[in-house]
């Protein structure tokens, strides 16, 4: 955790400053408040996480709650308060199609859909409150192996903000009250290979202090903006340039008194000033459908994609400024620390953890890295087919297969399996973590492993 506070420490101050549900002795550190846990890194220390369980015993699960509809949202926590978002066909069950396949085929999804939030007790998994934020055909579509509720919500203990794309972006408190609402517009991502074929929008909305950062890389005018948490009014919006569509989350940090938006993209992977959306560097040539989120860890950031002829990782400076692209037959430069041109990942974002960076591919082949130098330790394959990102606590890595096992390996530079346990239910979500327990979204329901 050291290297990612001596980075933004001051950030811990402002933001337990501006939330009054968060009580004094709990740290921001210790929340899961928006995609992939505090500050996006993927990783809480200080708990109890399990290694072994089974789905069938009352004494690893701790609870087991069906939740309606499909999403592969992620659960996000703040303190005993569990959210969730998903989307409910009023017709008929939704379809959903995992595996390792490449069909670019869209679902069907012509019916009345209900887009719904959730607010659970997380010791419990009762549910306290549920909201229809919108009812009605959806106005995009999506791929067979997606959702109508992909992005996963944010929360910074007082608003709680959850984006289902075309459908709209909307703020509650904790009470479920509706607190505003905004109409984004269609935000129909697809492949610029195939214009007109939709595969359904992911990126997920990011608090930082007073603001929401969203990332809306449609087919038509790509652009990055920042909204007012309070109000949701537009505060600046950054056009993306000629970028194709992509599904990532952007990530955000602060050093030095300046505080930067990192954007993962294919011509324009880009650094923007957090206050004026200005662009402060610039970096292209990855992969050509990007879905994984940035990571800022040892004062570096960590780019990663893979599609089309491009599957870099990058591992660039804090202080990049300009246009920062690699020359063809180079691997770093001035502000690029360490690259690879290919063995990024498609879906999932990197890992990085105790000085290393694990990169975890669909056809479950997992690579560790040095984090610092890029060097290989090992590659090994898990033999399944993946969408999920990796977590981690407490020296174990947790890995969410398609199939719902996870796959629990040591924390190093050796490969050491130490288990494989069973949901026995499709899980295309990232998993959370609050004290001793790891929550599992699964197709079905939201699991808690204690």
């Amino acid at each position: 955790m050291k290297r990612i506070i001596s980075s933004i420490s001051f950030l811990i101050i402002l933001i337990l400053s501006s939330c009054p549900i968060l009580d004094a002795q709990t740290a921001y550190s210790q929340q899961w408040p928006g995609f992939r846990g505090p500050w996006g890194c993927g990783y809480l220390e200080n708990t109890k996480a399990p290694t072994i369980w089974s789905a069938d015993s009352v004494k690893s699960i701790k609870w087991k709650t069906p939740i309606p509809g499909l999403g592969h949202s992620c659960p996000v926590i703040w303190n005993d308060y569990l959210f969730v978002t998903t989307a409910v066909n009023t017709t008929r069950g939704e379809s959903l199609k995992v595996g390792l396949y490449g069909d670019i085929d869209q679902a069907n999804d012509s019916a009345v859909h209900e887009f719904k939030v959730y607010c659970l007790d997380k010791n419990s998994g009762k549910i306290i409150w549920e909201r229809i934020a919108q009812k009605g055909i959806p106005k995009s579509r999506r791929h067979t192996k997606s959702s109508q509720a992909n992005c996963t919500p944010a929360t910074d203990g007082k608003y709680l903000v959850v984006h289902f794309g075309s459908e709209g972006l909307y703020c509650y408190d904790f009470t479920g009250t509706l607190l505003w609402k905004k109409d984004m517009g269609m935000l129909a991502p697809g492949p610029y290979t195939d214009p007109g074929v939709e595969w359904g929008y992911a990126s997920s909305p990011v608090i930082f202090k007073d603001k929401i950062i969203v990332q809306c890389d449609i087919p038509k005018t790509p652009y990055i903006a920042a909204l007012d948490l309070a109000t949701g009014r537009e505060l600046w919006r950054t056009s993306r340039g000629d970028e194709v569509s992509t599904w990532c989350t952007p990530a955000i940090y602060s050093k030095d008194g300046k505080t930067r938006i990192i954007a993962n993209g294919y011509t324009h992977m880009c650094g923007y000033d957090l206050e004026t959306g200005k662009e402060i560097w610039k970096l292209s040539n990855g992969g050509d459908a990007p879905a994984p989120a940035p990571v800022i860890a040892n004062d570096l950031i960590y780019l990663n994609s893979a599609h089309g002829k491009f599957s870099p990782i990058f591992a660039l400076r804090l202080d990049a400024t300009g246009d920062i692209t690699l020359a063809p037959d180079s691997t770093r430069n001035k502000y690029i620390a360490w690259s690879v041109k290919r063995g990024g990942a498609y879906m999932q974002t990197p890992l990085i953890y105790k000085g290393y960076l694990y990169n975890l591919q669909v056809n479950g082949q997992l690579t560790c890295y040095d984090a610092l130098t890029g060097e290989v330790n090992y590659k090994e394959s898990l033999k399944e087919a993946f969408s999920a990102s990796g977590i981690a606590a407490d020296g174990k890595l947790f890995f969410s297969s398609e199939e719902g096992n996870i796959f629990v390996v040591k924390a190093g530079p050796v490969f050491q399996l130490l288990a494989k346990n069973a949901l026995k239910d499709i899980c295309m979500a990232t998993p959370a973590i609050s004290g001793n327990t790891l929550f599992f979204r699964t197709q079905h329901f939201l699991i808690a492993v204690e």
